[in-house]
């Protein structure tokens, strides 16, 4: 079996699992772990308890590069001001050239050769001249990557009407079409105010009630550590 910790991901704030390198980990370290953004900085909070050891954990676990060093740490704070930075620069440009857009997220790459600039927009946005103007303040490659409102609630988080973490933030990986009928079996009274996410849709937590899904759904929420 895989040699498994849990870890706190410092971009997302999300506990995420995670395989052991041959380095020894204990809790408190950071260390680097794998991220579509090339790496990620994260801090050991688990290597020994009975969710580490449940055979189903290591299932979509990502793998750990290696023990972060000071330096590693250091750049990671940077990135977080350069992403502040660029965000900011990026929103007062959207406003500047009356683009209907809402910018939601930056997100640099360990390289830092690539940023990736999430957004919402009811439609198509020509965005050549905005691509233009960051790349020549920021000097990196630009991506613009348009998101819709479920989409935007997973990157960005809250809780939700339950008290908890958003499940799509915490341990949902793929959204799945959630339709009134699901409120209807299980006799919810029909009020879009009580149904209805932070993201404006309906709750991903309708779906948890069928019969097969709803299993799963335990079984992520238990072995991804969701906190109460």
């Amino acid at each position: 079996m895989a040699d498994v910790v849990l870890v706190l991901s410092e971009s997302t704030g999300k506990v995420v699992r995670a395989i052991k390198g041959e380095e020894p980990l204990e809790i408190g370290d950071y260390c680097l772990i794998e991220s579509e953004y090339g790496g990620d900085l994260a801090m050991v909070i688990d290597t020994s308890s009975e969710v580490v050891h449940c055979p189903k954990v290591a299932r979509n676990a990502v793998k750990v590069i290696r023990k972060a060093t000071d330096d590693d740490i250091k750049k990671f704070q940077w990135l977080r001001e350069k992403e502040k930075k660029a965000f900011a620069f990026c929103l007062e440009r959207i406003k500047a050239r009356n683009l209907p857009m809402k910018l939601v997220s930056v997100r640099y790459f360990f390289n830092e050769k690539k940023g990736i600039f999430y957004y919402t927009a009811d439609g198509r946005i020509d965005f050549r001249q905005l691509v233009k103007d960051l790349a020549k303040e920021l000097r990196m490659r630009i991506e613009m990557r348009q998101i819709g409102v479920r989409d935007e609630a997973k990157l960005v988080g809250g809780l939700g009407v339950c008290g908890r973490p958003l499940c799509c933030f915490s341990f949902i990986r793929n959204f799945e079409p959630i339709t009134i009928q699901k409120a209807r079996k299980q006799q919810i009274v029909i009020n879009p105010t009580k149904i209805s996410g932070l993201c404006g849709r309906l709750m991903c937590c309708l779906a948890f009630e069928e019969e097969s899904k709803g299993r799963y759904y335990i079984e992520e929420l238990d072995s991804n550590l969701i906190e109460d």
